[in-house]
Formats: C-alpha cells, sequence, structure tokens
C-alpha cells in the first residue's frame, strides 16, 4: 500500500523548498517595488539608497542550483526558553540565507544564526537539546533525499552521514563553491570566533582552511555588520587565478561587499617591470629592510642653524634656535608618522610665536596662529629642517647610491647584503626604474613611515606562508585598528623567504597574540593521494602532522611510466575526461607548451587557470608555479621531478611538488618518463 502525499516526508519537505522559494521571491520583489522618491533629501542621498537597494537585490537572488537549505533542526523546547518539562519544541531549516513568510515567520534561517550553530556542532554526547537534525540532498537543486539522526535516542548508534560524505566527494566544474552544509566541528569553532581576536590557521591539504577563511568571513559580515560597513573587510589571495577560483563563495552566501586583493595589488605605488635575483630577494624582504628605510627617511630632519622671525603688522616674533631645536627633539622624540610631524611642526612654531604676543599683552586667537603657521619665514624654516620626501624616490636612492645605503644598513646589513640589493645600472627616476615585487613592498614600508596606512576591520590572508616579513608588515599595516585571519600551510611553502614558524609571522603581521589553530582531517584528498605526498613531509616540514584522510571514498591513484613521452599524458587526461568532474593536468612551467601542443594535436579542449570551465571543456592546464590552492576532481601530474627541478633548491622544489600532488579530489594520475625523486620512493 502507498503511502499518502501528504504523509510522505520527502513531499512535506519539498512542498516547503516551493514555498520558501516563493517567499524570497516575494522579498526581492518587495525590494524592488521600493519608492524612494521622498525620501531622499537630495542626490547624494538617493544615489547612495539606491546603490543599498540594488545590493539588497542581488543579495536576495535565487540560485536555482543552489539549494536554499541543507538542515533541518527539531529542538526539543524552544531555543532560549526556560527548559521546563513539558515545554513545546520548535523547528528551523537551516539556509544559506534567511527567508520568512509575509508575516514575518521565518522559513530558513541564516547559517550563521545562533540557533543554527547546532546544526553543526550537536552530537550524541552533546545533544544542545536538538531532538532531531535531518541533512538534505539535492540533484540540480532538485530535493531528492533526506537522512535524520536522533540525538536524543539512545538506541541510534552515532554514524557518519552519507549524504554528508557525498556533499564533500560530489564532483565539481567551475569555481570554489561555499561549504556550508558540510562544516565540521572543528572548522565551525574557527568559523565562529570572534571578531576582535586574530586566527591563525595551519591546515595541510584538503582541510578546508581557504573555505573556513571564506565563511569566516560571511559569518563576521553577519554578526557584526554595522561595524564591517564601516570598517571593510578584505580577503587577500597569493594571486588573479587563485582570487578568480574563490570569488563566487561569499556571493553565493549574499556577502557582496567584500575585497578581494592580492599582496602586489596592496602595494602597487609604482609599475612592477623587474625582477630580482633570489637572494636579493631575500635581503630585500628581511624585516631589517624597516630599519634601514627609518633611518634613510629621518636622515633629512637636520637641526635649524638659526632663529626664525615672523612679521606681523609693526612687530617682529623672534623664535631662537634653541627653542627651535626643542621643538624639533621633542617632535623626533614623540615617534609619529614623518608627515605628520612636519604638519606639526609649523603650528608649534606659531605656538611659540603665541606665547609671546600672549606676555606681550596681546590676545591672539586660533586664527592668528594658523597665520603663523602660513608665514613664508615660517615655511621656508619647515622646508629645510622637515623636508617633505617621495617614499618611491627614497626607496631609489638606497637602492642606486651605495654610500647613502651604507650610512643607513650600518651595523644591519652586511657589505655582501649591501651589495645585492643595489642596482648594478642605477635608474634616473621613479618612472624609468624596472622595480620588482619586492621593491614594491619598500616603497610600501616608506609610505607608511610618512603617513599612516588605512586600517580595514578584518583581513583573510590566504597562502600565508609564501609571504617574506616586509609583505607580513604591509598585510599587518591594513589592519592595525582591526583582526585577522591567517591561512596556511608550512609544507606548501614555496619561496625561497618561506615562512619558518607561524609565532614568527605573526609577530611580523603585528598579531602576535593571534591563536593557532590546526587542522588535520582530509575532507577533500583521497587517503592513498594524501598518504602518497606525506612521504615528503619528512624532507619539507618534519614537524608538521600529516593530513588524515577522512574520505570513506578511497579514490583513484595510479603512477604510470610515460614511454611515449606526452602522448601518454594526453591518453591519462582523456582516460579521466570520461569520468564526471574537473580535470587538472600540472607540470613544470617549461614543460607546459609542449603538453598544449600535445593537447591540441589530440583536439582536446583546455583552459588555463583562472579561466572558467565549462561541461564542454573541463580540462585546466596548470603550470605548477601556479597550483597552489587550486583543486580539480582528477588530476594528471607530469614528471615530477621536472617539477622539483624548476625550482631554485630542492627543497622548495620538494614543496612545490607537494603542492601539485595534492591538488586531487577524486583521483590522481602520476606521469613520467624519468625516474621519480627518491624522495617519493
Amino acid at each position: 500500500m502507498s503511502t499518502p502525499v501528504h504523509d510522505d516526508p520527502l513531499s512535506k519537505e519539498r512542498s516547503h523548498l516551493a514555498a520558501s522559494r516563493s517567499a524570497l521571491r516575494a522579498m526581492r520583489e518587495d525590494v524592488e517595488s521600493l519608492d524612494i522618491t521622498d525620501v531622499t533629501a537630495n542626490w547624494v542621498n538617493a544615489a547612495v539608497l539606491e546603490s543599498q537597494i540594488e545590493q539588497r537585490i542581488k543579495a536576495l537572488a535565487d540560485l536555482s542550483e543552489t539549494p536554499l537549505f541543507f538542515g533541518r533542526l527539531d529542538y526539543l523546547h524552544a531555543p532560549g526558553a526556560e527548559q521546563a518539562e513539558g515545554g513545546e519544541g520548535e523547528r528551523f531549516y537551516v539556509g544559506r540565507r534567511h527567508v520568512h513568510d509575509a508575516d514575518g515567520d521565518p522559513m530558513v534561517i541564516d547559517w550563521r544564526a545562533p540557533v543554527s550553530q547546532p546544526f553543526y556542532r550537536a552530537s550524541k554526547k552533546d545533544p544542545q537539546d536538538v531532538s532531531l537534525r535531518r541533512r538534505f540532498g539535492y540533484t540540480g537543486g532538485e530535493l531528492t533525499a533526506y537522512e535524520d539522526e536522533h540525538l536524543l535516542d539512545p538506541a541510534e548508534a552515532a554514524t557518519t552521514s552519507r549524504l554528508l560524505q557525498q556533499e564533500i566527494e560530489r564532483p565539481r566544474v567551475g569555481p570554489m563553491r561555499d561549504i556550508v552544509a558540510t562544516i565540521q566541528p572543528e572548522q565551525d569553532e574557527i568559523v565562529r570566533a570572534g571578531l576582535s581576536g586574530s586566527v591563525c590557521v595551519q591546515g595541510g591539504p584538503g582541510t578546508g582552511k581557504t573555505a573556513v577563511g571564506l565563511h569566516r568571513v560571511a559569518y563576521l559580515l553577519y554578526a557584526h555588520r554595522e561595524r564591517l560597513a564601516r570598517t571593510g573587510t578584505l580577503v587577500i589571495g597569493p594571486n588573479r587565478s587563485f582570487l578568480h577560483y574563490i570569488e563566487q563563495v561569499l556571493p553565493a552566501l549574499g556577502e557582496l561587499t567584500v575585497r578581494q586583493a592580492t599582496v602586489d595589488d596592496l602595494v602597487a605605488h609604482v609599475e612592477v617591470r623587474g625582477t630580482d635575483e633570489s637572494a636579493t630577494a631575500v635581503i630585500k624582504g628581511d624585516a631589517r629592510m624597516a630599519e634601514v628605510l627609518r633611518r634613510a627617511l629621518y636622515s633629512h630632519v637636520t637641526p635649524p642653524t638659526e632663529g626664525v622671525v615672523v612679521v606681523r603688522g609693526s612687530r617682529r616674533w623672534r623664535v631662537p634656535v634653541y627653542e627651535l631645536e626643542e621643538i624639533v627633539r621633542e617632535l623626533l622624540a614623540r615617534d609619529i608618522r614623518y608627515g605628520a610631524a612636519r604638519e606639526a611642526l609649523p603650528q608649534r612654531i606659531a605656538h611659540a610665536v603665541l606665547v609671546q604676543m600672549e606676555r606681550a599683552g596681546e590676545a591672539p586667537d586660533d586664527r592668528v596662529q594658523n597665520a603663523v603657521a602660513r608665514n613664508t619665514a615660517v615655511k621656508a624654516l619647515v622646508k629645510s629642517v622637515w623636508p617633505q620626501v617621495d617614499p618611491a624616490k627614497l626607496v631609489l636612492r638606497l637602492l642606486a647610491d651605495a654610500d647613502f645605503l651604507a650610512e643607513h644598513a650600518e651595523g644591519i646589513l652586511t657589505e655582501d647584503e649591501q651589495k645585492a640589493v643595489l642596482w648594478a645600472k642605477p635608474a634616473r627616476s621613479v618612472k624609468s626604474a624596472k622595480w620588482s615585487p619586492a621593491d614594491a613592498v619598500l616603497i610600501d614600508e616608506a609610505t607608511d613611515l610618512i603617513e599612516r596606512t588605512h586600517s580595514l576591520g578584518h583581513v583573510v590572508l590566504d597562502e600565508a606562508q609564501d609571504l617574506s616579513p616586509m609583505q607580513y608588515r604591509a598585510v599587518g599595516r591594513r589592519c592595525t585598528t582591526g583582526s585577522a585571519t591567517v591561512l596556511g600551510d608550512l609544507a606548501q611553502g614555496t619561496t625561497p623567504w618561506a615562512t619558518r614558524s607561524w609565532e614568527e609571522a605573526l609577530g611580523h603581521l603585528g598579531k602576535g597574540d593571534a591563536v593557532v589553530e590546526e587542522l588535520t582531517a582530509g575532507f577533500r584528498v583521497p587517503t592513498d593521494v594524501i598518504a602518497y605526498a606525506s612521504r615528503l613531509l619528512p624532507h619539507i616540514a618534519p614537524g608538521l602532522t600529516p593530513v588524515a584522510s577522512i574520505r570513506e571514498n578511497p579514490g583513484f591513484f595510479d603512477i604510470r611510466t610515460a614511454a611515449d613521452g606526452s602522448a601518454d599524458v594526453v591518453a591519462a587526461c582523456r582516460e579521466l575526461l570520461e569520468r564526471e568532474g574537473s580535470v587538472g593536468l600540472i607540470a613544470a612551467d617549461a614543460r607546459v607548451p609542449e603538453l598544449a601542443a600535445a593537447l591540441a594535436a589530440a583536439g582536446i579542449g583546455h583552459v588555463g587557470p583562472g579561466e572558467e570551465t565549462t561541461h564542454a571543456t573541463r580540462l585546466t592546464l596548470v603550470p605548477a608555479s601556479l597550483a597552489k590552492g587550486l583543486e580539480y576532481d582528477y588530476v594528471v601530474l607530469d614528471e615530477p621531478q621536472a617539477v622539483v627541478d624548476g625550482e631554485p633548491d630542492e627543497r622548495t622544489g620538494l614543496r612545490r611538488l607537494y603542492v601539485a600532488l595534492t591538488r586531487a579530489v577524486s583521483g590522481l594520475v602520476v606521469t613520467h618518463a624519468t625516474g621519480l625523486p627518491p624522495q617519493l620512493a
């Protein structure tokens, strides 16, 4: 006998989904119909309000392929009410955003709301007053399955959720998705950490650290929206390909105001057209360069050699040289920005003049003080004692003038280090100089010494292990009054200046009190793949705990000798493209042109990192140098030894190989014509 439709739980849930979508559509239509003609005083207010309405409309978009809710919580009692016997419980559907009906009653609760937290944290040992946790399964946006967990039933054994596992392992094409349906308890603790404190997450491949960082931003914007609307938020990634890969996660959660940038974007004061030798870049990225710059900047301040005379009408007011010297000494001792002190100097001189005026019986006011500060004689003295300094010109002189560098690097940099950073052919001007990325960071440091950098409310720094100490300082001054979420993996550091410890890195960032959390459970990388890659850990990061894959699906892993070279690599790609999901072909940078030609000859279309894959073109050809942070269902890794040899030293090469080996979610094929690195034996 079949179950009547009205008693079928799946049908009921589908009806609630349809009603929720209808309610969301009504919420959007309500915003679209707003008439602001009579509520704005001027065109500026109108423009601001129109922008806010437009953002709200976008945030209320119903994405057909994205489930509106993914879970349900049945509470034993009403949350927040006395847990008295006989209290009436409540039911909440947990989703990506809040949806209410025409009466204002919630139909879907935002996953970030306190009432939703037990969906991620409740367990048999700690049910948190939840009697039932229901997870939903979707296919193409349609609700197709559900799974119940009775947390208060002692007879029901705790098991791994099949729907949760399927969602984690689901094949993907295109950019990174949100993980709101699969956040684990240890991840949720980091996501919901308070805004006032900074957090550093050490996480190996597949532990979800990037997703945790992005969802933390979304949570903080929910919990502290007004504050962060004033102070701003920023996500910093290693390169444009990475930012393109993650750029849809926050909009899918209804958050449209978060800026994304690379460190190079932050310090783009000059056009970068040059590069540095590795040894030179390491020295320029050393935190000691901050003191060299500070010395060089303040060397422009020279003690006054004579007093200043201010003429006001028929009176002459003289500030003696000893008093000017005292003013300059006091400003230097206050340790304020160079530019702020320069602006304060004429006011301090004017104040000294006003004191004399008052002693003579006059009653000057603020207008008189400002007039004295603008006096020609005062301005001339300020120009000679505390001149304006252009930060790019300051760095230009340091890198081009050996004597100037030696004077201010004495006791900080050795002679060999000074020679390493000096330009072989000095540039004549800021515009003609072939600035390197490390030079741009030095200019940013100099700029901050002159004028304080604007601070944001919260900054997320991903792939942080690759930053130099000076780059950490550049990021840190963007959140001096705010907090930071630092994400990275010491084993994946692939720059010559890669981070040696999080404590050291957080010190350079100015967040030495940040809490360091370690994620070791691998949700995305198959067991056999992560076990193979972890053979490299003793050689690249001996102190780290290997990632333990918790996937039930062991994945697909194979090592093949490519006797026919590129032809065998192409064959492996063709084989994996027969499976569902995305495919990445990762190779040493120098091998990419040859493989691109081989793919073209075989008629296999492909895109580059950062370009959008489609169901028709699912293969991405990835230079090993750009693989970090990216993820594919299946990966073909070409010539591991060539990846190692493509780096300036073996340790960096092995770290690059570790990154490349751990980009696969469902399967990895390693092809090699030459021998494998002995560390993989």
